[in-house]
């Protein structure tokens, strides 16, 4: 069920603390990224705050410089309860589709946690494949702590992948885009057709199948 309403007074912790007061603690955010990207995988995480946590600074991961995220990454790590991660790679999403690669993720990254949640807080309008109970926010990296968290922890991981699938595939440069569609992302597809990560399903993509690089 999807929760409209905005958080009083802008308390970070105002939907966990709803969950909590429910009996329902320990809980997890939940977010996904590379979800519009045109190559490389979808990566989810999951993150368990203790209840008097404080983040300072962590907010939505895309208004966040590379080294801001990176150093709210390691504080994340730290002051977190439980961190995991999941990815579904090319193939896979081209099989599924995206929309249920993402949602795969993020139900296998909260398998991946080192303890149990007893409810989870999801970024969008979509519940996963999983029992826990689960209440979704839209724009919930802009309204629940937790979600902002894992935002950040799954874009300073897939940063990390396309900068490593950068020096495979240097024509494309992922180190840049990450795999997003940018202007110059696009031009090197016309120019040399789609490499074996690329999602092969996508438009923008399954124009240059035909024409692969190795």
């Amino acid at each position: 069920m999807e929760t409209s309403c905005r958080n009083p007074g802008q308390d970070p912790l105002y939907f966990e603390r709803i969950l909590w007061d429910q009996g329902l603690s320990p809980v997890a955010g939940l977010d996904e990224v590379g979800r519009g990207c045109l190559a490389g995988p979808v990566v989810a995480a999951a993150v368990v705050l203790p209840q008097d946590v404080s983040l300072p600074g962590v907010r939505d991961s895309k208004t966040l410089s590379p080294r801001q995220r990176q150093a709210l990454d390691r504080l994340i790590r730290e002051k977190a309860l439980a961190v995991s991660l999941a990815q579904i790679g090319w193939a896979e999403i081209d099989e599924i589709n995206i929309l249920q690669a993402s949602l795969k993720a993020m139900a296998q990254a909260v398998e991946r946690l080192g303890l149990r949640p007893r409810a989870l807080l999801i970024d969008g309008n979509q519940t996963i494949p999983h029992v826990l109970p689960q209440k979704t926010l839209v724009h919930g990296d802009q309204r629940s702590l937790s979600i902002a968290s894992a935002s950040i922890v799954a874009k300073v991981f897939r940063d990390a992948l396309m900068e490593e699938m950068h020096m495979h595939y240097p024509q494309y440069n992922f180190a840049r885009n990450k795999g997003y569609a940018t202007l110059e992302h696009r031009e090197a597809l016309k120019l040399y057709g789609c490499c074996p990560i690329h999602r092969k399903t996508f438009k923008g993509v399954r124009e240059y199948r035909s024409r692969k690089t190795g």
